[in-house]
């Protein structure tokens, strides 16, 4: 049974996304602030966080910088923030989706669901067959089996979507795709977000990996089409 961390401070709430995901079949575990989520996530294993961003003690921006210093198990952001500055803060940090809150249970659950099967995918792909494998070009240099990245001999730090998107652009090196493609091909799902997620986290990447960020050397844009690795 998987194991969902719901950190929010509205109990009704709380409660009532923990009662659904119950009726899903899912374990569910509920906190009422950013540090007793980082507590709990000391304590015990979890597939999965559902976490609001405004929380009474630590923010939820501050408890998803240490998840990700940490994990890479699927982060859901909600919020009744819709701006656009919050969202792109929030995936820009790591966050797996971001969910605006009022939401029906349903879409919450269908939400948790397809994160979770991308994940287990994810996780299939990278542990069969890949041990030792080693993808370098020019100064940058992917480690599959360990999930890490060097430039130039420097270790850089992604997020798990970050990555994956690096390395499914990798190995369709030359290939233009478009942001639509993109979204569904790493996140898995249709039209459950929206492909401005992939903007952010290519611009992401190459404040990571590109030594000038406005002049990249590895992920370019083709304009009115999308993206491809260049080698």
């Amino acid at each position: 049974m998987k194991k969902i961390l719901i950190v929010e401070d509205d109990q009704s709430i709380a409660n009532l996304q923990k009662d659904y995901l119950e009726l899903s079949g899912y374990s569910v575990k509920t906190v009422n602030s950013g540090s007793a989520g980082l507590k709990a996530l000391k304590e015990e294993e979890f597939q999965l966080i559902i976490l609001d961003i405004m929380l009474p003690d630590i923010d939820g921006f501050e408890v998803l910088k240490t998840v990700r210093e940490q994990d890479d198990i699927p982060v859901l952001l909600v919020s009744a923030r819709a701006e656009e500055i919050y969202k792109i803060n929030g995936l820009g940090l790591g966050a797996d989706d971001y969910i605006t809150k009022p939401f029906s249970s349903g879409e919450l659950v269908a939400r948790v669901g397809a994160h979770l099967k991308k994940f287990e995918r994810m996780k299939e792909r990278f542990g069969k067959g890949n041990e030792g494998s080693t993808i370098q070009v020019r100064g940058l240099e992917i480690q599959k089996d360990a999930r890490r990245v060097f430039v130039n001999g420097n270790e850089v730090v992604l997020a798990q979507k970050e990555f994956e998107l690096l390395l499914f652009l990798l190995q369709n090196a030359n290939r233009v795709f478009g942001k639509e493609e993109l979204f569904e091909r790493i996140w898995g799902m249709d039209a459950m977000s929206d492909a401005s997620t992939v903007t952010v986290h290519i611009a992401r990447i190459r404040e990571k990996i590109e030594e000038i960020p406005s002049k990249p050397q590895y992920i370019g844009t083709v304009w009115g089409s999308g993206y491809r690795f260049m080698v």
